[in-house]
């Protein structure tokens, strides 16, 4: 007890100096905008503003970053109550029953349920970091080369199992991220590989173009396709406050939605969006009367953004710990940290501590903050839904190419972003979802170092993996994923959730 006492001192020390509160601030205010906004979202935002934080403390950084990505999942909530769209995948959700409850005059109750529960999911969600953080970092320093890449490679199989649509393609997606993670200098033989004689790339590909590309300019380009106009259900939302019989119905819901979203955020590839699925599949099948549900049942707001709050929160934990991303945007969050020349893992809580517990200690401060931005500014984020997009993107393209072209003052860098926007685009319109590749592109190299550290310490026996328990144990559960995820139920229900 000591010991966390002590630990959050120091982070709230970090937290509350005026010039990271000002860049939490400005990543609340950002991910709620992204948020409100349909058709960008946090992938795509922290993507563009990776260049932004080279210049940036890297407290000052990863704040803001990690406010932009839970302050998303608190606006998304505003579009799916108010315009039945959600601003975020993750609140896809919450239109099945918050537009319902805003067509019955009770967007206010929604909005306000949202808040209130999104803040409580989140508080608990960053307060199990605390508990869990350092046992786990323990545990990761005991890790080998060998440990360390199964656990690497458990987290890209979790990927492919969560991630949208066919597996097969999830698979292939993967492993053109491994393809590219290889382009550069072998760091063992010196030899350059797969650079086509460009000395732009005898470094290997950065790691800003191809986030830019996929998620920014990929993002543009799909969104222009859109000619559907957005219709704002109401604009003027009274009686936030949820009453008594609200709060009676849904602090139960709220409480499971937690639970749910702590636990799932935790597993690689999970996260915000599998989150809030899982916590509405619970809430109906709990309920009382199931048939409530589809007709503005508070319970189905109240659980599943309880759910993507925590999910989104606790994803922190494994990038944190073990340096390993859990989903696509903890693999950007890996990339501000090497930006900032920080190697992400186990030994960022003992040499960098005041990074480590500022971090986790602004959680709780942009939960607060998030509530006194979502309530009260309600008419403002209504009115920004009426701007056209035609408007938004020249803006935003701007900003991606100065970003990128900043980082090394290369244009080779703009044109490559430019390059794997347009393979973005098409892996949208063949229907595979680029987060697999991004993840398989930040692992590649590190699976790749630890894979052939291990070949040299065992003198080439493959054996090692199996023979050390850890290693097997990580192993064993990767395998157990990919196996039950043939069963046809669990193919089925796959289905369902990630159904577009």
């Amino acid at each position: 007890m000591t010991d966390i006492i002590h630990n959050l001192t120091l982070g709230f020390g970090v937290a509350l100096k005026p010039l990271y509160l000002l860049y939490c601030l400005l990543g609340c205010l950002l991910g709620t905008l992204v948020g409100v906004l349909p058709g960008i979202g946090a992938l795509a935002t922290i993507a563009m503003l990776l260049p932004v934080t080279f210049n940036l403390p890297p407290e000052a950084a990863l704040i803001m970053l990690a406010g932009i990505y839970y302050g998303a999942q608190y606006g998304g909530s505003t579009t799916s109550i108010l315009v039945n769209i959600p601003g975020e995948v993750a609140s896809v959700v919450t239109c099945i029953e918050g537009y319902q409850m805003a067509r019955q005059g009770r967007a206010g109750p929604a909005l306000g349920i949202a808040a209130l529960g999104s803040f409580f999911a989140g508080s608990v969600a960053t307060f199990i970091i605390v508990l869990f953080g350092p046992p786990l970092t323990e545990v990761a320093l005991r890790f080998g080369q060998a440990e360390y890449f199964s656990l690497m490679l458990l987290g890209l199989v979790g990927a492919v199992v969560l991630a949208h649509g066919s597996l097969l393609k999830a698979f292939a997606m993967v492993f053109l991220g491994l393809l590219f993670g290889l382009v550069g200098t072998d760091i063992y033989t010196g030899i350059t590989r797969y650079n086509f004689g460009m000395r732009e790339l005898f470094d290997g590909i950065g790691f800003v173009p191809p986030a830019i590309g996929l998620f920014g300019f990929a993002e543009i380009i799909a969104n222009m396709e859109l000619k559907e106009t957005v219709n704002v259900f109401t604009t003027k939302v009274q009686k936030l406050m949820p009453t008594r019989e609200d709060f009676q119905a849904s602090w139960k819901a709220i409480l499971r939605g937690t639970a749910v979203g702590s636990f799932l955020g935790i597993l690689p590839g999970g996260g915000a969006l599998l989150s809030s699925f899982v916590a509405y599949t619970v809430e109906k099948k709990l309920a009382v009367d199931p048939s409530r549900f589809g007709k503005g049942a508070i319970e189905g707001v109240a659980g599943p953004e309880a759910a993507n709050n925590a999910g989104a929160q606790t994803s922190f934990i494994p990038m944190l710990t073990l340096g390993i991303p859990g989903n696509a945007v903890m693999a950007l969050m890996v990339g501000a940290m090497m930006i900032q020349g920080i190697t992400p893992g186990p030994r960022v809580m003992i040499e960098r501590p005041e990074l480590f517990w500022g971090l986790i200690a602004s959680m709780w401060v942009g939960n607060l903050m998030l509530v006194v931005l979502n309530l009260p500014m309600i008419g403002i984020w209504t009115r920004l839904l009426t701007i056209p997009y035609r408007f938004l993107f020249p803006a935003i393209l701007l900003f991606c190419c100065i970003g990128t072209y900043s980082v090394n003052n290369s244009t080779f860098d703009v044109l490559m972003a430019v390059g794997f926007g347009l393979l973005g685009y098409l892996f949208r319109k063949l229907d595979c979802e680029p987060a697999p590749l991004i993840l398989g592109f930040i692992l590649g190299p590190m699976m790749e170092e630890n894979l052939r550290r291990t070949m040299l310490l065992s003198r080439g026996d493959p054996t090692v993996f199996l023979t050390r328990p850890i290693s097997l144990g990580i192993l064993l559960v990767a395998v157990f994923l990919l196996l039950l995820t043939v069963l046809p139920v669990i193919r089925r229900t796959r289905g369902v959730v990630f159904k577009e």
